[in-house]
């Protein structure tokens, strides 16, 4: 039998590794790319393949898909160029302008901007999509930044019309309720919501999205202006407004100032949309303000909701307020909260490097009785290293008071965070349970290490129980290691 594995293993340390390619990916996003994200980036399929312009609309999907933004943007315009009359060439025109945008800088800008003046005389029945206009708007918002005086007049302007329009929705949202309850009084029963949500809502991708890039390129622009604007939007209480109410959440969190702090803390207590309010306590988390470590504490202490206190532990983990922390500990030792809590508290505390939160969890780990628990423990404490988690990490390894499930944890995240050969190699003459032997000899085949390599041949060559020496031989399998190679020819043919 052992024979048998050995042919299998040598199969597959001769065999040739698969090439892996990873596309490539693009430079980190700007608050402007990140409300861009709100929409679809790729063009549709294919869809006319006797069409001429095919495998050239083809290739540019391609490469707009790969995020090679300035090949992607050579190939659209070659179809519009070669193939006006092509039915991709709206298409084309279009993400012709968005790679431009992606690729950025003053003169592409000012390319894009002129081809989406093109698109609406051109081909009208693609200019007229939302998302057509929403890129115009982006465009003209970053050309405004620069200081062109055209785009920041509509920048200007559609700002103007939202302001406008979110004053003449606020009117009516209050006048029809106002009605409700004057008609309510006249039968004699409680008023109807006024924020039922009613049939007929708009996609909130048809209009929201021009209308969210406008009002972050003038926050860019003019923030103090901005602002009411985004407050006044965040007050509407429409039910159609929702989506556009959550988009005003991460704009207003993109500027970090006391007016920030208030807006997105009125949003977490008082605005009737769940989502919009579960997005502005997870935006708090970027607030350099006492309060809003207030509000999050209240939060986990008093609400019912779960969603809602767990967005509340991840605004506490990234606060760089040391409150933060004392309260993320008191969440972890809190017997009536539950264990998905309990361990998103544990989780988050072990990304903050502190010899205090070490000391605490370590603790914690004696004092708690939940195995889910404790794991949340080992990993965030093997997240270390360096800092005497390794030690620890063995020693729970070694307690036979604990589960072998946790003593076997403990041993692989003590592999995973560095701990010695020196300490590894030698527990597996001082164990005796198989389970344990088991994981030692898969901790060894985890690390790249000529001493692991020794000890593996060694298992493989000398330990009396037939399964551990096979589950060394697998495991010698997956080495490259010119030894192993040699080994297993020597074992085949002894």
């Amino acid at each position: 039998m052992i024979k048998t594995i050995a042919l299998i293993v040598v199969a597959a340390v001769f065999a040739p590794a698969p090439s892996v390619t990873s596309p490539k990916m693009s430079a980190s996003l700007s608050s402007a790319d990140a409300v861009m994200m709100f929409t679809n980036v790729l063009p549709p399929e294919p869809w006319a393949p006797q069409d001429a312009a095919d495998s050239l609309y083809r290739a540019a999907r391609d490469a707009l898909s790969k995020g090679d933004n300035s090949r992607a943007a050579d190939l659209f315009n070659q179809v519009v160029q070669k193939y006006p009359s092509s039915t991709y060439a709206g298409e084309s025109l279009y993400y012709y302008a968005f790679s431009l945008y992606r690729v950025g800088g003053t003169e592409k800008l000012k390319a894009a901007r002129a081809a989406l003046s093109r698109l609406s005389s051109s081909y009208p029945t693609v200019a007229k999509r939302g998302d057509a206009t929403a890129l115009r708007t982006r465009v003209c918002g970053e050309l405004a930044r620069g200081g062109d005086e055209q785009c920041a007049a509509e920048v200007s302007a559609t700002a103007t019309s939202i302001d406008r329009s979110v004053e003449q929705a606020n009117r009516e949202v209050e006048r029809a309720s106002r009605d409700a309850e004057r008609a309510s009084r006249s039968v004699g029963r409680s008023a109807p919501s006024a924020r039922s949500v009613p049939s007929g809502c708009p996609n909130e991708n048809d209009d929201d999205d021009e209308r969210v890039a406008a009002l972050n390129a003038l926050l860019q622009m003019d923030a103090d202006r901005a602002l009411p604007i985004l407050t006044k939007v965040l007050e509407r209480r429409d039910p159609c407004s929702a989506p556009l109410r959550r988009k005003a959440v991460f704009l207003v969190s993109q500027k970090h100032n006391a007016q920030t702090a208030d807006l997105l803390m009125n949003i977490a207590r008082n605005d009737p949309d769940q989502e919009t309010r579960e997005q502005a306590i997870f935006w708090l988390g970027q607030v350099p303000d006492e309060r809003a470590v207030d509000l999050l504490e209240q939060i986990l202490r008093t609400s019912k909701d779960e969603d809602l206190q767990d967005k509340a532990i991840f605004a506490l983990s990234q606060q760089s307020s040391g409150r933060g922390a004392s309260i993320l500990r008191d969440v972890a030792t809190r017997e009536g909260a539950s264990d998905e809590l309990r361990g998103q508290a544990i989780f988050w505390l072990g990304q903050r490097p502190s010899a205090e939160n070490n000391e605490f969890l370590r603790t914690l780990f004696t004092k708690i009785n939940n195995d889910e628990l404790k794991e949340k423990v080992l990993f965030s404490l093997s997240q270390r290293k360096g800092q005497g988690n390794g030690k620890w990490l063995m020693d729970v390894t070694m307690d036979s008071h604990e589960s072998i499930d946790i003593r076997k944890k403990a041993l692989f995240w003590a592999g995973q965070s560095g701990a010695g050969l020196d300490e590894i190699i030698p527990l597996y003459s001082r164990i005796n349970d198989k389970e344990m032997k088991d994981q030692v000899i898969f901790v060894l085949s985890q690390r790249n290490s000529p001493a692991a390599i020794d000890k593996l041949i060694d298992i493989a060559k000398t330990d009396k129980d037939p399964e551990m020496r096979k589950k060394a031989i697998f495991w010698l399998g997956q080495s490259h290691d010119p030894r192993v190679q040699q080994f297993l020819i020597d074992l085949i043919n002894k």
